[in-house]
């Protein structure tokens, strides 16, 4: 009875000692990008203008991506990965507006909305592959595109074959395709007849 316990004491400290050490490794993880943040926003701040907010917008997402490894890293769910994944769209858009503050008026905006539909599609595939990977998961040989048996979606069809054109029938244009070019007809002046 007496070595049953001692094994049971020696397996409890055992374990602790293993939960100490992991916690430990994560505080020296905390620690690590804590301090790699503050030699990056000293570095940003002997900068001047647009150049300090892109570097800002770059430590900070190197900040915010380096926290979410760590959760991924402590705990590797499919939420975390979803996480961390929408971590880095959210500081690669951050980086990139920061960067459109160089331009002015329309350039800008366009900078900014291109930014924007960058982050957007993302987070969208990041979400379709974390959707796909958690439903993915419990079945073999399941589908990771995102497209049902029944046909899936629109965007995921092949393009139907080009027909063949006919005589008395011009070629069907692709979606999407350039229209051929035609030789430029010259006007013809009006004849009057008297």
């Amino acid at each position: 009875m007496r070595l049953k316990l001692t094994l049971i004491a020696a397996s409890l400290s055992m374990s602790c000692a293993g939960l100490a050490f992991a916690q430990q490794g994560q505080q020296q993880q905390k620690d690590g990008t804590e301090q790699q943040y503050k030699v990056a926003m000293e570095k940003c701040d002997k900068l001047q203008d647009n150049a300090k907010a892109i570097c800002k917008a770059e430590a900070e997402g190197q900040k915010t991506i380096a926290q979410a490894q760590a959760k991924v890293s402590e705990r590797d769910t499919p939420k975390a990965r979803l996480d961390m994944e929408k971590s880095k769209a959210e500081a690669q858009y951050n980086i990139a507006k920061a960067k459109c503050g160089d331009q002015v008026g329309d350039a800008k905006k366009a900078c900014e909305k291109e930014a924007k539909a960058s982050h957007d599609l993302a987070v969208a595939q990041a979400e379709r592959r974390s959707l796909a990977q958690s439903s993915g998961a419990g079945t073999s040989g399941a589908s990771t595109s995102g497209a049902s048996a029944s046909g899936g979606s629109p965007a995921t069809q092949p393009a139907p074959a080009p027909s063949a054109a006919t005589p008395s029938q011009p070629p069907q244009a692709q979606p999407g395709a350039q229209p051929p070019l035609q030789a430029p007809v010259e006007a013809q002046p009006a004849q009057t007849t008297q």
